[in-house]
């Protein structure tokens, strides 16, 4: 067949491509590399002809044009799943709203609830047999496109090949509209440097974790310091399954520790839903055959995690409660980030055989004046809970790690007040006791 005449014939500039749309409609953007940038820019170029046009991204970098064009919302009103540094900033300003998911969760919400009038995504131009690739977005992109009654792609040159378990393509025939232009490289991220206490949380969980062990990392400076220390730890033959592919993995990669061989599932194969990172991590993963991408209804189901053995999740967290809640994505009311897979990931690797779930925190916080305030807190009051007491497992601060499975109430406390900074200990033993949640031992 010949691809590419109808690959020319469904050829648009993206100011005729988005003519498509109409007010009222809802778009999806799907996650992070996906966001088709010459197509929000024409989009927002047509704002004063629309109104009431949803909008949705997750984990984008900026600029979202659609929001920055429109703060009033009249025309656009932007949705995140999970917010990037830059789409907390648009929340902050009241131009973003937060969609709260667990990510194993997300294909199904497209399945069985959500409408999606067009779909507009970034992939790798396409192959002789007629697919584009999602790249490293398959985690989020194939049911947005299943169910979008419009499908239009732009051709993202600077996207790496990455090789699919299932659902990671989409062919010339099921696409409506082709759009090509020049995109920039993908900008170098500035390097996160490990603080004090992020060393030594990573220091506390690292004799948990042994050869062998399969890894998910989570998003934020934390997991990746525990990430780094392992790569200069003298641990062996580690594997990778995990939603988000950082530059930790790549770290752990070039120390030699990352070789996936003693993987019960996907053997010798680094899996994962979608990447955020350096140039460096994107040419690692470009048409690299060690390396599986899969949607996150498989990668963060809890199911296929369980049946994986020694599965370590690293995670991190903003406050823990005395209760064992935890918040990771809220201070108070405010949005900073949003459930992800902490969940998934605590179920699934508390199901594995020799597995393990760490959700790590500072003990302290100090904000703008200057005051130091516990993150071990007696209960919280607005923040919002991410992942509740029965799922907890080991709690980890630069003064320890905790296992809370199986816990009673004052067992809790007990516990999470021995990690606290020294500082607040008395005061959270004083709530304890108001709370009827601390005995004496």
């Amino acid at each position: 067949m010949d691809f590419y005449s109808e690959y020319r014939s469904k050829l648009r500039t993206p100011d005729e491509a988005v003519k498509v749309i109409k007010s009222g409609d809802w778009v999806d953007y799907s996650a992070a590399l996906a966001k088709p940038v010459l197509l929000d820019e024409a989009l927002s170029r047509r704002r004063d002809e629309l109104t009431d046009v949803k909008i949705r991204g997750n984990l984008m970098d900026g600029p979202v044009h659609v929001a920055e064009c429109d703060p009033s919302q009249e025309h656009f009103i932007y949705h995140t799943w999970h917010c990037s540094a830059y789409e907390r900033s648009l929340c902050d300003k009241g131009m973003c709203y937060y969609t709260p998911m667990v990510f194993h969760n997300l294909a199904a919400y497209y399945t069985f609830f959500i409408t999606v009038d067009v779909a507009m995504v970034s992939v790798t131009p396409m192959d002789k047999h007629g697919y584009f690739g999602f790249s490293i977005h398959t985690g989020t992109t194939g049911e947005i496109l299943r169910r979008a009654k419009t499908v239009i792609l732009e051709i993202n040159e600077q996207l790496p090949k990455v090789r699919g378990g299932y659902d990671d393509c989409i062919h010339i025939s099921d696409v409506d509209y082709i759009v090509e232009g020049e995109h920039k490289p993908f900008a170098k991220k500035p390097a996160h440097e490990i603080s004090e206490n992020e060393r030594r949380i990573a220091e506390n969980i690292l004799p948990y974790v042994k050869d062998g062990a399969t890894i998910q990392i989570g998003i934020g400076g934390m997991p990746d310091a525990v990430g780094s220390l392992l790569a200069r730890s003298d641990l062996k033959d580690l594997g990778m399954h995990t939603e988000l592919c950082s530059d930790a993995y790549l770290e752990l990669y070039h120390s030699g520790k990352l070789t996936n061989r003693l993987k019960n599932l996907n053997k010798e194969k680094q899996v994962l839903g979608f990447a955020i990172g350096s140039p460096e991590l994107y040419d690692w993963l470009d048409d690299n055959p060690s390396v599986l991408t899969f949607p996150l209804e498989y990668v963060n189901n809890p199911s296929v995690i369980g049946k994986i053995d020694n599965m370590v999740s690293i995670n991190s967290c903003i406050t823990v409660d005395l209760f064992g809640q935890v918040c990771a994505e809220s201070v108070g009311t405010r949005q900073i980030s949003g459930t992800g897979g902490q969940l998934d990931f605590l179920e699934g690797a508390s199901i594995s055989r020799g597995g393990k779930s760490f959700i790590c925190l500072n003990s302290t916080y100090t904000d703008a004046e200057g005051n130091i305030h516990s993150c071990i807190l007696p209960h919280f009051q607005g923040d919002i809970v991410t992942s509740p007491r029965s799922q907890v497992y080991y709690i980890a601060t630069e003064y320890g790690v905790v296992n809370l499975e199986g816990a009673s109430s004052w067992e809790r406390a007990e516990r999470l007040i021995s990690i606290a900074h020294p500082t607040f200990r008395d005061r959270l033993i004083r709530e304890a006791e108001k709370m009827k949640i601390w005995r004496k031992t």
